[in-house]
């Protein structure tokens, strides 16, 4: 006797739901190791290079601008052309321009370089976070998608980790540290090769024999594709803006800078930022706050599943911003202090950032998901490059104390968007989550998807 007919939604995880997850993990590790690297690189490319302030800002923030471009553009594109496409190319691109990063003699093919891997970076944050999504079952969707958070971070503990060991090996380790990126981004490409299209994209197209074969190919005879409706959602980005989705693009937008500046603006300069503020043998200090990323990105997968996604965001907002106000006015010379509320920092910032990657892919509908989560993260990651970039001069102009202070105020806002229009997406299918009304009062055509 042949089983009753399933929805995907409703499936138990499977060996493929984890598969998909590791294939779509590859961005964010190779992400936080790009990321976390080019801290230690610096402390070797600024003397040999003889760079100014501003090229160290630009050298820093490259990448960042490079992922807001690749989220925004292939974020785009891959609703018009499937998820799939894009999920191989991007990697082909880091893979290639991460190993380039050896031979550059200038700051500006550097910079040039680090642009690209952005690039393809950020077009696999848009399409890994859309495709996990529409493969995930609903009642895991949220661990699936908050577990990015943890292997971005075990990603760049990584690069900590090889920064702290190879930077003072030889004068040229930096040429190494950077191109190091290369060889995962090679073995996530090919690892790839044969990752189905979205079901949901293909019902969405009107190519249903192939989104059911997919689905039966890979889930089970008796599965049927989720319940997408046959209406379709224009594909232009100026659909992100209309009365029925601009509060649910600003929510997404805006909440997701606040929580990646300070974590961008501190991380990427934690060496520098750790002698500044006088803590003792800089580089250990930063590699033991590294560390403590990956517990905090853990208990984030736990509070994922045990708070609803409003308590979780405005509680971590909250605390964020009490715990750098007391860390801009504690004595430098309070080393401990100093560390015990960097600790409190790094695992509350981390936690936190699991929801980055659940909140966008469940509020936009499949015809703009892609596009959506594209725009959020392509506006996070410009804030990012630029406050990264600015942070030289910041700490020269106005010190750290001010620079701290800013963050707060940058947190608060996180937390003021939060508390006026953070939906409770937890538990629905992502028809439903779609139709979710963020806590402002929508246009009363929301609901429909």
């Amino acid at each position: 006797m042949s089983s009753s007919p399933v929805s995907m939604d409703d499936l138990p995880l499977t060996r493929f739901h984890c598969r998909i997850a590791g294939l779509t993990y590859g961005a964010h590790l190779t992400d936080g190791y790009v990321l976390g690297v080019i801290g230690y690189a610096m402390i070797q490319l600024q003397p040999q290079m003889q760079l100014t302030s501003l090229q160290e800002g630009l050298i820093g923030g490259s990448a960042l601008f490079g992922l807001f471009l690749g989220s925004l553009i292939l974020g785009w594109i891959s609703d018009y052309t499937g998820r799939q496409r894009i999920f191989t190319f991007s990697f082909l691109l880091i893979t290639l321009a991460s190993f380039l990063q050896f031979f550059v003699t200038t700051p500006e093919q550097l910079i040039f370089l680090r642009i690209l891997i952005g690039f393809g970076l950020g077009g696999d944050y848009s399409v890994g976070h859309t495709l996990l999504a529409e493969f995930s079952p609903k009642r895991y969707r949220g661990m699936l998608l908050g577990a990015f958070s943890v292997v971005w971070t075990i990603g760049y503990v990584l690069a900590s980790v090889a920064g702290y060991a190879w930077i003072n090996i030889a004068p040229d380790a930096w040429r190494w540290l950077l191109a190091s990126a290369a060889l995962p981004a090679l073995i996530i490409t090919l690892m790839r090769i044969g990752t189905p299209e979205s079901p949901r994209w293909l019902m969405r197209q009107g190519r249903i024999t192939e989104a059911h074969e997919v689905v039966r190919r890979f889930l089970g005879a008796n599965v049927l594709p989720g319940d997408e409706i046959s209406a379709v959602t224009t594909r232009h980005i100026s659909t992100l803006f209309s009365a029925r989705y601009w509060r649910r693009t600003a929510f997404n937008s805006l909440f997701f800078i606040c929580l990646v500046v300070p974590w961008f603006v501190i991380y990427t300069w934690l060496p520098t930022i750790a002698q500044s503020i006088g803590l003792e043998a800089a580089l250990s200090a930063s590699l033991i706050l590294n560390m403590l990323l990956i517990a905090g990105a853990l208990l984030g997968l736990l509070l994922t599943w045990m708070l609803s996604r409003r308590q979780f965001l405005i509680g971590s907002f909250l605390l964020l911003a009490i715990t750098l106000s007391v860390l801009a006015f504690t004595p430098s010379s309070n080393s401990i202090a100093i560390l015990l509320l960097f600790t409190l920092f790094s695992m509350t910032i981390s936690a936190a950032s699991n929801l980055v990657g659940i909140l966008p892919a469940e509020s936009f509908p499949t015809d703009i998901r892609s596009l959506g989560v594209g725009f959020a993260t392509s506006m996070s990651r410009l804030g990012a490059a630029i406050s990264t970039g600015l942070l030289p001069l910041a700490l020269t102009t106005w010190g750290m104390r001010t620079t701290l202070l800013l963050l707060v105020a940058v947190l608060l806002v996180g937390l003021l968007v939060s508390i006026l229009w953070a939906p409770e997406t937890k538990n629905l299918s992502l028809v439903e989550a779609a139709q979710q009304k963020t806590q402002g009062k929508e246009n009363e055509h929301s609901v429909g998807v």
